[in-house]
């Protein structure tokens, strides 16, 4: 064989295997593994998976083992949730990220907030668009008060408990001051973690910024440059082509777990076939209460 026919063979045996190989086996330039984080963080409901590490954390793995990686890009769009989710979201990656020695860019969307931006501050560069909202470092409880509710209707609700404040910011009894004062109390103190963990990781780029930081307030992306809560102005492709050169090839790391991944129980699945109508019925209604409080989280930020 002439070294032009085996220029030849080579050239058409990469085509071939370019077309049945995951893009991943073939050298077409440096791979960078994406991670999207969207929607509420929390455990959601039987019908409603919330962002959570259970629902990450293979995901994350794998992004932080793909071969020959040379950083790991994360895409946040998230109006927060729970805080202990975003934290543990925010330590694993933290804890690869030193381990594999590898560099992380975090890219809002829409919205990087409350608990969003947490999980943002495990990047060790964050970007958004110039429309995005970013920031509402505070922490926020909300719930529903449904005590004329069930006086209207007749409903008499019993709860027995052992331990005098069991049964405390319950929403069918009336609120109480001192239950009120209690969980200010809780809140201050996730608070100042979170604040802690902003001026560990943002440092001296928010040295300058007003008092309104840690209100909850939140703002547009030039706004949270301006205050040093991110990086730039800047979208995922157009940063990775200028790191990493155009060739760059961004492979996203889904968070599904492929086809025999174990499905929520609830209508369509095969658990929900053994649960009776009360049991439907009290996961319809959950699910409802948790998409009304999604929608509302949402809103706060015009989305």
């Amino acid at each position: 064989m002439t070294d032009s026919s085996e220029r030849q063979s080579g050239f058409s045996l990469s085509r071939t295997l370019g077309s049945v190989l995951p893009e991943g086996w073939i050298g077409r330039g440096p791979v960078i593994p994406v991670l999207r984080f969207t929607g509420v963080i929390g455990a959601g409901t039987p019908l409603r998976q919330g962002l959570s590490l259970a629902s990450c954390a293979s995901a994350i793995d794998r992004a932080f083992s793909l071969s020959n990686a040379k950083a790991v890009a994360i895409q946040i769009n998230s109006p927060g949730g729970s805080p202990v989710q975003s934290r543990f979201i925010y330590e694993r990656i933290r804890s690869l990220a030193v381990e594999k020695k590898l560099k992380v860019y975090v890219f809002a969307e829409d919205v990087a907030a409350s608990g969003g931006y947490l999980i943002a501050l495990a990047g060790d560069e964050i970007y958004a668009d110039a429309s995005s909202i970013v920031g509402s470092i505070g922490v926020i409880s909300a719930g529903f008060g449904f005590v004329d509710l069930i006086h209207k209707i007749g409903v008499e609700r019993r709860v027995y408990t052992a331990g005098e404040d069991k049964i405390i910011l319950d929403p069918f009894k009336p609120e109480k001051p001192e239950d009120v004062a209690k969980l200010r109390r809780i809140q201050d103190i996730v608070h100042q973690d979170f604040i802690a963990l902003v001026k560990e990781r943002r440092g001296r780029l928010i040295e300058k910024s007003d008092g309104t930081l840690f209100t909850g307030e939140f703002w547009t992306g030039r706004q949270a440059l301006e205050l040093g809560l991110i990086d730039g102005i800047m979208d995922i492709r157009t940063k990775m082509r200028a790191l990493y050169g155009e060739d760059v090839r961004l492979r996203l790391v889904s968070m599904e777990r492929g086809l025999f991944r174990r499905r929520p129980a609830g209508v369509g699945s095969v658990a929900g076939l053994h649960m009776g109508l009360p049991e439907l019925g009290r996961t319809f209604a959950a699910d409802v209460i948790t998409a009304l409080e999604e929608r509302a989280m949402w809103a706060r930020y015009g989305l």
